[in-house]
């Protein structure tokens, strides 16, 4: 029976990750999220009430699960009070209470997001596409060993210390290297010193927790933000974010042991999207392309940015299947497909030699330079919003979801057929 269960993004982000962490947060309790920061949206809905969380974990809207956020997260302490303000005001009041954050977590402050935005305009054309929210600076300089973090606010002295070395530095390259005004020491200090009290008290040993409620046998979810392709090592670089969105970093970013993980759930759509800058093999930038993201409602939770649209990607799923060792699939939207002639999936790549694969590159100037080979297969016209036994879906459903399963090589074992928590398909429960 297995008790810590990683959740985890297969594509380029944005794949429903909130809905399935959710559905089984009801059976969890502890959810853990071990990397990423405030640039990680995830859309709860439960009934008439929808919440958007992106630093605290999604088991918040369940009041017997702990959320914890381990040392892998930058944690941006306006942020993390902004969202439980929000929190708050739609009723879940005791959100602070139920939170632990890692005093090895990185401090994301207001020089992180000044260096981001000048960085990206810096870029010009060639912006990544990030949100502007300071994680890459952040993770830049936890990386450079030049960071703060949250266990440094203990002492006011050295915390101001390590943060005017930190402003030298970062001042320094913001007025001569970006030509964008300086960071004030003054305002971080002030903004720091309103929230260190309440920031301290949250803080906790959550390697120590999770120890102890494996210890206990309790059922861990373990909440990855973004997606396997944006992960730094193994996505489309540089077009990524900074941390390792794989399900390595939910134990690097947590202090879990590897062997303590027993199963690990990839969340795909039925089809593909990716927001920002790089390649993006199957990509629709025609009529189908803008169906799909208007019946997805395909735009960002925490940025509203519309997101790219394409066929899935089952290449793209093989490599995700190895580096995550993929217990099991959950296919989010299938849904949105309804009332489709026709559709495709990418089975293989044409690369630029001419040679045809059925693994993605590592490279991505490799990656921009493929060609989806696609494989047909007839759409439905009947709709499947809510269905929840199989049996129930179109034919032609059922089909697409076994030949998405058997390229993937893993079962699909939860099925989405709308937002709403209900609107599922549950095939097997990996929290069971």
């Amino acid at each position: 029976m297995p008790n810590n269960v990683v959740v985890l993004g297969t594509q380029w982000g944005d794949e429903g990750k909130g809905k399935v962490a959710d559905l089984l947060t009801s059976k969890a309790d502890i959810v853990v999220r071990s990397q990423g920061g405030n640039n990680a949206g995830h859309t709860l809905v439960v009934g008439d009430k929808k919440v958007v969380v992106r630093l605290v974990p999604s088991g918040i809207l369940h009041s017997s699960c702990q959320c914890l956020i381990g040392s892998g997260v930058v944690v941006s302490p306006e942020a993390l009070f902004s969202e439980i303000a929000e929190l708050n005001a739609s009723g879940i009041t005791d959100a602070e209470a139920r939170i632990k954050v890692s005093a090895a977590s990185s401090l994301l402050l207001p020089i992180h997001v000044a260096i981001d935005k000048a960085s990206e305009a810096k870029r010009g054309a060639n912006a990544i596409g990030t949100t502007g929210r300071g994680i890459g600076p952040c993770y830049e300089d936890k990386i450079a060993r030049r960071g703060l973090r949250v266990g440094d606010l203990y002492d006011l002295a050295v915390f101001k210390e390590k943060l005017k070395a930190l402003l030298d530095y970062r001042n320094f390259c913001l007025k001569n290297y970006y030509n964008a005004p300086e960071v004030s020491f003054d305002e971080i200090v002030a903004g720091v010193e309103q929230v260190r009290d309440r920031l301290l008290a949250m803080v906790a040993d959550i390697s120590a927790i999770l120890s102890d409620a494996r210890k206990a046998g309790k059922k861990v979810l373990f909440e990855g933000a973004q997606g396997t392709f944006l992960d730094i090592d193994y996505g489309t670089y540089p077009y990524v974010t900074s941390s390792n969105t794989v399900a390595g970093g939910c134990c690097t970013g947590s202090g879990a042991g590897p062997r303590h993980i027993d199963y690990v759930l990839g969340i795909c759509k039925a089809y593909t999207t990716r927001v920002g800058g790089g390649p993006f093999p199957t990509e629709l930038e025609n009529e189908i392309g803008e169906g799909i993201r208007k019946r997805g409602a395909e735009f960002g939770a925490v940025t509203g940015r519309p997101r790219r649209v394409g066929w899935y990607d089952a290449v793209a799923m093989r490599r995700a299947v190895d580096i995550n060792s993929l217990s099991g699939l959950a296919l989010m939207k299938i849904d949105v497909l309804d009332g489709m002639d026709e559709l495709q999936i990418c089975t293989k790549y044409k690369l630029a030699d001419g040679t045809v694969s059925e693994l993605p590159p590592l490279a991505a100037y490799e990656y921009a330079q493929v060609t989806p080979v696609y494989e047909s297969m007839p759409g439905w016209s009947e709709s499947t919003i809510g269905i929840t036994d199989f049996t129930k879906l179109p034919l032609n459903a059922q089909k697409y979801i076994r030949r998405l399963e058997e390229l993937a090589g893993v079962p699909v074992v939860i099925i989405s057929t709308g937002p709403e928590r209900d609107q599922t398909i549950m095939l097997d429960d990996p929290m069971a």
